[in-house]
């Protein structure tokens, strides 16, 4: 090739190839004449114009993430690997997590909020691949507060706007039921007390639905909702050994915490079966209680439906008895013009009385303390401007001096 190359400079034939950097290069060893200048200014795009473009550029070198990045990916795949989850899973969680990292609300943000962002992109891609998993088992395993984890999952919602399917009933009462250490084969748990998981489940979301449709869920935290909820169907699948062991035994056999509104919503879900169980025409005269009443609660989420709608029949009967036996009175009394206005008002509270099941806003409503101003504060308003009396005023002045700098005060005035 250096024969039948010859230089235009010098004339002379050798002429060698030079591998300067990374390109290839035509020089003459005598004169040391360039024949061919490569590519080392220009790129694959732009090498027919001759433009300089930058170092980076020209070498294709890629910018290499931050160490926090480089962690916080690594952070995702390890979690997604303890939790067992599907490969698309995981690849879905580091999208998001490099989607999140880079945006201008997460760049700048503390580093405990940037762990909160791992279990967030978790639990979102666990959520649009309808794989069960509760914000509690993130941020515990995190090591995260919770007010902080759901904080920064709204932001990330919001900020990247996902589209965040919603969790069936039965796969939240699942989820949950999941940690409990009665519903496993453990050798430290009673063998009275151990039970089928699906059994639990199955019972527990039928129990849920009742509290549902009876509005005990309307603006309820679903976790101590659903605590209760397998409680009672845990006591009813063997409730001649089990009736004894209290919630918070229950919740301590369980290996799970004991929120404080456990106890209100199994009250408040018991009184719902009492009243449906005296619907039972089995039941009937019988004394039944919060703690019978759990052997029978097979048999009232079997027809639940029935005794719904005999429970609220029996209860518009008896008000429209009521208001029966009130209207015949008011028209005994009463001459037969005003018979037909009664007979409204009658037929309006009848209406109004026939809801059994109200949300909780109405039933626990907080009562007003009148008694909190004296008596005649609104016919005397206090408005500054009154007199005071000197016997008030020795009321407030307690000391020697305070004495003495009062009457150096009046004097001069």
């Amino acid at each position: 090739m250096a024969g039948q190359t010859r230089c235009p400079e010098c004339g002379s034939n050798a002429v060698e190839e030079d591998t300067h950097y990374s390109q290839s290069h035509m020089v003459c060893t005598e004169c040391g004449f360039l024949l061919t200048e490569g590519l080392l200014t220009t790129t694959r795009t732009e090498e027919t114009f001759l433009q300089a473009v930058n170092y980076t550029q020209s070498t294709a070198a890629a910018k290499m993430p931050c160490r926090n990045k480089v962690q916080g990916m690594r952070r995702v795949r390890d979690l997604c690997q303890i939790l067992r989850l599907r490969p698309v899973v995981q690849d879905t969680a580091m999208e998001l997590y490099v989607r999140a990292y880079d945006h201008d609300e997460f760049l700048h943000v503390t580093l405990e909020k940037k762990e909160a962002l791992v279990g967030c992109c978790i639990h979102i891609a666990c959520r649009q691949h309808n794989w069960p998993l509760t914000m509690g088992t993130l941020y515990s395993l995190l090591h995260v507060e919770a007010t902080l984890f759901s904080t920064v999952y709204l932001q990330l919602v919001k900020e990247l706007q996902l589209d965040i399917p919603t969790l069936s009933l039965k796969d939240l009462v699942t989820t949950h039921c999941n940690g409990f250490n009665l519903l496993q084969n453990s050798r430290l748990i009673p063998p009275q007390f151990l039970e089928d998981k699906d059994k639990v489940v199955d019972l527990a979301v039928q129990l849920v639905e009742l509290a549902s449709e009876t509005w005990l869920v309307t603006g309820r935290h679903p976790v101590p909702i659903i605590t209760a909820a397998a409680y009672l169907a845990w006591q009813s699948l063997l409730p001649a050994q089990r009736l004894k062991c209290s919630m918070g035994r229950f919740c301590k056999l369980a290996g799970i915490s004991l929120p404080p509104p456990t106890s209100q919503r199994l009250k408040e879900i018991t009184g719902v079966l009492i009243r449906l169980a005296s619907q039972l025409p089995w039941l009937r005269g019988q004394q039944v209680d919060a703690k019978t009443v759990v052997k029978y609660t097979g048999d009232i989420l079997r027809h639940r439906t029935l005794l719904l709608r005999q429970t609220l029949d029996c209860v518009w009967t008896e008000s429209a008895n009521a208001q029966t036996d009130s209207q015949e009175e008011r028209m005994s009394a009463a001459g037969e013009n005003s018979s037909c206005h009664q007979a409204q008002e009658a037929g309006s509270s009848r209406k109004r009385s026939a809801p059994v099941f109200l949300p909780p806003c109405l039933t626990q409503t907080k009562r007003k303390n009148l008694n909190l101003e004296p008596e005649g504060s609104c016919s005397n308003p206090t408005t500054g401007e009154e007199e005071i009396s000197d016997s008030e005023i020795e009321e407030y002045l307690r000391t020697p001096e305070e004495v003495a700098t009062f009457q150096a005060a009046s004097s001069i005035l």
